[in-house]
């Protein structure tokens, strides 16, 4: 149980419903061990009447509705308590899974953008969802039944060694052979569960690849190939399923087993002490034969505490994986740190940790806060690294970026990205309506500023021919509109956000050379004093940029402005009159 010591800090949490539970299922059991107590007495005095017939019949009755009426009473008042105990338990669990589910959540949104590279979604989604309940039903109903188990044998034990020691202790030995039995199947389910879980890791990945690229899938004709697959997975997850359930399978049997040994050892050792005159009467027969019932449930129910145990163990071993992993960006600064824009890269170098490619190499440029900053350049050469190096995704291993003359490592994180509108090369939208992720620049805009962003964005007359204009609800990862469209949203939550830096990563792409010059000019507009950095391919949105670099291989090649680069022999100038002829044609 050693992963699982990580939730100990809940149990302190909780510690009052924790206490009161256990409170009430000491009570519980008190109030349980009445029933046998009575029928015993019941039975003695039935002997008693039917041999020495010192008591009338009418005694006889009356005191056996008497212990009828207690054992009503005493039943219903441990029914009522157990049903109180199960109440702040498995409550208390609910808030755990609850409050795991968040700090999962929590550590996942620290993490850094390295680490997704890494894990698939699947894999990240089964982890908070069926992991977290695993682990929940060990908080919940495993510890509940163990509390349970553990004070009912206490108590029942006691009561019997109370009444004859020599008795119990014949009625409890097939309890070393339970003990060895519960090591180990327990172990194999441990084994068992943890391969079931990275399976249904594995299946949850797959179907939300195939979901999220069905399009691809029809366009291609693969739905038999991916069928196929689908199914090689499920019928692989069923087998570790059911080798799961067969190990599962073997407890209850088990238990009923040795329970049914008790039962007979109490019959004949019990039998042969009353014939000796080793106990006084048969109703302590009687209640020993209760007591030992009294034990099936919690005794049946060992297996299944333990495997519900080791199930959790295997999903909070996984669980603890990603919590124990240190995102790679942290925030040095807690306190504020207001950011006007000015940037500047001094000697900047940056390589991928997980391909080991070298993305930029030595390079050195400064934006001042207003200015506006295009860089073009082959795919690969390194542009977008830039803006999310700027945006702390990914920290520089040589050489120093720095924000109104701070390193970006001594500004608040937050504060940082806070103060940049960022609109990602593959624009992302949320499964919402049009208008809410537009607000998720500012969620406290008005319905009249998001749609003066939506005209400078040039997506406004788009937006009004929908059936429920801003209020139209997109599919996942916003498949409902066309990549242009998607793009110029993306550039009016950029836009509503008003912060002082704002990055374009070829947001133009998918729109038309008409479209892009009347979102250019509105941006001219918009970024007269903000600091902008627009990466793109085409020179219609560089030329009227304050400076313009040129990156090659990670290098700056060419820098200057638009008039200095076309009279220059380069890259750039070749690409001028590339898109120039195009245009004409």
């Amino acid at each position: 149980m050693k992963e699982l010591q990580y939730l100990n800090k809940y149990f302190v949490k909780y510690k009052f419903r924790f206490l009161v539970g256990i409170g009430i299922t000491i009570v519980a059991q008190i109030f349980a061990l009445f029933t046998p107590s009575l029928i015993g007495d019941s039975i003695k005095s039935i002997e008693e009447f039917s041999t020495q017939n010192t008591i009338s019949a009418e005694a006889i009755k009356s005191e056996l509705l008497n212990n009828i009426l207690l054992i009503i009473a005493t039943t219903l008042i441990a029914g009522i308590l157990t049903f109180l105990m199960r109440q702040t338990l498995i409550v208390m669990s609910r808030h755990v899974e609850f409050d795991l589910k968040n700090e999962i959540f929590r550590h996942y949104e620290n993490l850094s953008q390295s680490f997704y590279k890494r894990n698939r979604t699947g894999d990240l989604m089964n982890r908070i969802s069926e992991d977290v309940n695993k682990v929940r039903m060990y908080v919940g109903p495993a510890v509940m039944y163990t509390m349970n188990t553990i004070i009912r044998f206490t108590v029942v034990i006691t009561q019997m060694y109370l009444i004859s020691p020599k008795l119990t202790l014949y009625t409890l030995l097939p309890l070393p052979i339970l003990s060895y039995s519960i090591f180990k199947i327990s172990k194999e389910i441990n084994r068992r569960s943890t391969l079931y879980q990275q399976n249904l890791s594995r299946l949850s990945t797959f179907t939300q690849e195939m979901f999220s690229g069905i399009r691809v899938i029809k366009a291609y004709g693969l739905e038999g190939q991916k069928q196929e697959d689908f199914t090689k997975l499920s019928r692989d997850s069923k087998k570790k399923n059911m080798s799961l359930v067969k190990m599962n399978a073997q407890f209850g049997p088990l238990m009923i087993l040795l329970i049914g040994l008790s039962n007979l050892v109490v019959i004949y050792v019990g039998g042969v002490m009353y014939i000796n005159g080793s106990i006084p009467n048969i109703g302590i027969i009687a209640q020993f034969i209760l007591y030992i019932n009294m034990l099936t449930w919690p005794v049946a129910s060992l297996g299944w505490i333990s495997s519900m145990v080791q199930e959790a163990e295997a999903s909070q071993k996984r669980i603890n994986e990603f919590l124990h992993t240190e995102p790679d960006i942290k925030n040095t600064q807690t306190a504020p740190t207001p950011v006007n824009g000015a940037i500047a890269f001094k000697n900047v170098s940056f390589t991928y940790e997980d391909t080991n490619i070298t993305a930029l190499t030595n390079i050195s440029f400064t934006v001042n806060k207003g200015e506006t900053l295009a860089i073009l350049g082959k795919t690969g050469s390194g542009k977008s690294t830039v803006l999310s190096l700027i945006s702390r995704l990914y920290d520089v291993e040589k050489g120093e970026i720095t924000v109104d003359g701070t390193n970006v490592k001594q500004l608040n994180l937050n504060d940082l990205r806070n103060s940049i509108g960022f609109v990602p090369q593959d624009a992302f939208l949320f499964s919402d309506s049009i208008g809410n992720n537009i607000k998720f620049g500012d969620e406290d805009a008005t319905y009249e500023e998001i749609v003066a962003v939506a005209k400078k964005a040039v997506v406004h007359d788009n937006i009004a021919a929908f059936n429920k204009q801003y209020e139209t609800v997109l599919g996942e990862r916003g498949i409902t509109l066309s990549g242009g469209q998607k793009q110029r949203v993306s550039i009016a939550r950029a836009m509503i956000k008003d912060a002082p830096i704002l990055l374009l990563d070829d947001s133009l792409s998918a729109v038309d050379t008409e479209t892009e010059e009347a979102i250019l000019n509105n941006l001219l507009e918009f970024c007269k004093n903000k600091t902008t950095i627009i990466v793109s391919h085409r020179v219609s949105s560089a030329k009227n940029a304050d400076k313009i670099i040129i990156l090659e291989d990670g290098k700056v090649m060419q820098q200057g402005t638009h008039n200095e680069l076309v009279n220059t022999d380069g890259y750039y100038k070749e690409l001028y009159l590339k898109q120039l002829s195009e245009k004409e044609i």
